[in-house]
C-alpha cells in the first residue's frame, strides 16, 4: 500500500512539472510570435536526435526512436521500438532489445524478432541524454524563432531597424540584439570598426539579407544584420533626409570604408531641389545625424552625373581635377587618368589612397591620378572602345 502511494505521489510530481513545462513553453511560443505546433516539432526533432545519438542507432535503426510532443493536449511521450528476444546473452543490449516475457507484458502477441513500443523512463532519458537533448531543443528553437522572424522581416529586407544590445561577447565582440522581441546576432565584422556597443545601447541595423533559402528550412542559411553594408549609409540618408525618403533626390551610387569614409552621389529629379543642400541640411543637421549613427564615419556628397568624365571628377572631391581622360571605355575594363595640380596630388590620393579608392567604387572606372607637372605624352593616349570590345571578347576566347 505504502509502495502505491509513493508510485502515485512521484506520478502526480512528474505530472505537475510537465504541466510547469508545457505552460513555459506555450508562454514562450506566444511570446516569440511562433505556433506551439512549430516548437513541438522542433523539440521533437531534437529528442529525436539525442536518442538516437545516445543509443547509437545506425541506418534503418533510426525509425525505432518515437517521439509523441502536444504542447496543447500537454502530451510528452518519447518510447524506443526495441527488438524481442528469446532470452539475455552476453550481446544482450537493454536500451535496444527486450525477452520474450518482459516483451509479452507490454503486448501479449510480441514474438521473438518483433518489436515493442517501450516508454523510455524519463530519468533514464534525463541520463543518456539529457544535455544532448537541451542543446538541440534550443538550437532547434532558435531556428524556429529565426525562421518565423525571416518571415515577418521579409518586408524589411535591404532596409534599416532599430535594435537594443541585450549581450556583448567578451572575447569575440560578437553582439546579440532585440529586434522585435527577437533574438538576432551581430557579428563583429559586420560592426563598424572601432565603436564598441553596450548592453542596453539602442542603435541602427541593416537588414542585408533573409534568405528564402533559410525559410525553406536550411539550418546554414540565417537572418543577416550588417553595420558596414553601404546600403546602411544609404537608409541612414532615407531616414534624415525627406527629398530622399520621397524620391525627389536620388542616390545612385555608394561606396564606402566603414568606419573611415564613405562617398554618396546624388541626383535631384527636381530643378528647384538642390541635392547636396537636401542631403547636408540646415547647419549641416542631417549629414551630422548620419556621421553621429555611423559611430563618425566621414560622408562626401558628390553630385551624379551620366557623362562619366564628369562624375569622375565630382567624385574625387574635395580634390580639384584638371582633366579627365577616360584610357579603356569598355564596361569591363573601364580605366581612366585624371590629372590634377601639383599641389591637388595628395588630397585626390587621399591617405592611404582612400579617396582615389572610394572614387573608383563609386564611378566603377580604375583611376590612374597625375600630377600636371608629371604628365607625359602617352598619358593621352585612349583605346578606342571597338579595340577594347574586341579585346575582351580574345582573351574570352582563349
Amino acid at each position: 500500500m505504502a509502495r502505491r502511494k509513493i508510485e502515485k505521489e512521484e506520478d502526480n510530481k512528474e505530472q505537475e512539472v510537465l504541466r510547469e513545462i508545457f505552460a513555459q513553453l506555450e508562454e514562450l511560443a506566444k511570446e516569440k510570435g511562433i505556433s506551439s505546433e512549430i516548437l513541438a516539432e522542433k523539440i521533437k526533432y531534437a529528442i529525436e536526435r539525442s536518442l538516437k545519438t545516445a543509443l547509437h542507432f545506425e541506418g534503418d535503426e533510426e525509425n525505432y526512436v518515437v517521439v509523441n510532443i502536444d504542447i496543447q493536449k500537454q502530451i510528452f511521450d518519447v518510447s524506443v521500438l526495441k527488438e524481442v528476444i528469446e532470452v539475455v546473452d552476453t550481446l544482450y543490449e537493454p536500451e535496444k532489445e527486450i525477452v520474450l516475457e518482459e516483451a509479452r507484458l507490454i503486448d501479449p502477441n510480441a514474438e521473438v524478432g518483433s518489436r515493442v513500443k517501450c516508454k523510455i523512463d524519463t530519468k533514464l532519458f534525463k541520463r543518456i541524454a539529457a544535455k544532448n537533448a537541451k542543446d538541440l531543443i534550443k538550437q532547434g528553437f532558435s531556428n524556429a524563432e529565426r525562421q518565423h522572424l525571416s518571415e515577418i522581416w521579409g518586408q524589411y529586407e535591404n532596409d534599416i531597424v532599430s535594435a537594443t544590445v541585450t549581450k556583448v561577447e567578451p572575447k569575440t565582440l560578437h553582439a546579440t540584439l532585440e529586434i522585435n522581441k527577437n533574438e538576432v546576432i551581430l557579428p563583429r565584422k559586420e560592426q563598424i570598426p572601432g565603436e564598441v556597443l553596450e548592453v542596453g545601447q539602442v542603435i541602427k541595423v541593416y537588414v542585408s539579407g533573409v534568405s528564402k533559402e533559410y525559410k525553406e528550412g536550411e539550418k546554414s542559411k540565417d537572418l543577416k544584420i550588417s553595420r558596414t553594408d553601404k546600403g546602411f549609409i544609404k537608409r541612414l540618408f532615407e531616414l534624415n533626409c525627406p527629398e530622399i525618403f520621397d524620391g525627389t533626390v536620388e542616390i545612385k551610387e555608394v561606396s564606402r570604408a566603414p568606419g573611415s569614409r564613405s562617398k554618396i552621389a546624388v541626383l535631384s529629379h527636381d530643378p528647384n531641389v538642390d541635392a547636396l543642400g537636401a542631403c547636408i541640411g540646415p547647419q549641416k543637421s542631417r549629414i551630422n545625424a548620419v556621421t553621429k549613427e555611423a559611430h563618425g564615419e566621414k560622408v562626401d556628397v558628390v553630385l551624379y552625373n551620366d557623362d562619366a568624365e564628369e562624375f569622375i571628377k565630382q567624385a574625387l572631391k574635395p580634390a580639384e581635377v584638371v582633366k579627365v581622360i577616360i584610357t579603356n571605355p569598355n564596361p569591363k575594363k573601364r580605366s581612366c587618368k585624371v590629372i590634377v595640380p601639383d599641389n591637388q596630388l595628395s588630397l585626390a590620393i587621399g591617405n592611404k589612397g582612400q579617396n582615389a579608392w572610394l572614387a573608383a567604387k563609386l564611378t566603377g572606372f580604375k583611376i590612374d591620378i597625375k600630377a600636371e607637372s608629371a604628365v607625359k605624352p602617352e598619358d593621352y593616349e585612349t583605346v578606342p572602345l571597338e579595340e577594347s570590345e574586341e579585346d575582351v571578347d580574345n582573351n574570352g576566347a582563349e
